[in-house]
């Protein structure tokens, strides 16, 4: 019996060309234990940041309300005054910088780390729907730590959604431009294949 000849074997032009599986390649080309402390660090180091400004500020205004009343006279008085609200304000700046990197750092491992659980639990997909639920859950427990309002923890959730959002579309743009697969491409592609089928 001949054997057959794959390179005789004549392929419908009509047809889709074969994809691969979805992708579960690790977001933003990174995996998980290096990207977690990545973005935390990142975090802490914009939290540190704007706590060391907003921080030695309020020192600073703090320092000159409780000295209102004993203002120096001389030189020698001024500049020991400037000196010790110098020192107070980077003192405070300091203590502040930390607290809010620390804080900062936290919610958005948390962030990172609900984004992967999430993955995990879907089988490995990752597109912008495990990104919005992990923006809505930082931004629930954010609220319930805070024991916000209501209405605050809704404008809250609000940011967490459009956050979420706009984080996942980005990643999931990223992903389409090095030529992975999402699944809910797929499925809007499939569909429309198939109306054009019955169309035909």
């Amino acid at each position: 019996m001949a054997e057959s000849n794959p390179s005789a074997i004549i392929n419908d032009p009509d047809a889709p060309p074969p994809l691969s599986a979805p992708t579960t390649a690790a977001r933003l080309s990174f995996p998980f234990h290096f990207r977690l402390p990545v973005a935390a660090t990142g975090a802490f180091a914009a939290g540190l940041f704007l706590g060391l400004s907003h921080g030695a500020q309020m020192a600073g205004f703090r320092f000159r309300a409780e000295n209102s009343h004993r203002l120096p006279t001389s030189p020698t008085g001024w500049y020991l005054y400037h000196k010790s609200k110098n020192y107070h304000m980077a003192l405070g700046g300091i203590k502040e910088g930390l607290k809010m990197g620390g804080k900062v750092g936290l919610w958005v491992g948390g962030f990172f780390t609900v984004e992967e659980a999430v993955d995990r639990f879907r089988g490995g997909r990752r597109d912008f729907f495990s990104t919005v639920i992990a923006g809505l859950s930082v931004a629930g427990g954010f609220s319930a730590w805070n024991r916000f309002p209501l209405i605050t923890a809704a404008r809250t959730a609000k940011v967490g959604l459009i956050s979420g959002l706009a984080f996942g579309l980005a990643q999931d743009a990223l992903n389409l431009a090095k030529g992975r697969r999402l699944a809910y491409v797929d499925f809007v592609l499939g569909r429309n294949r198939s109306r054009k089928a019955l169309e035909s």
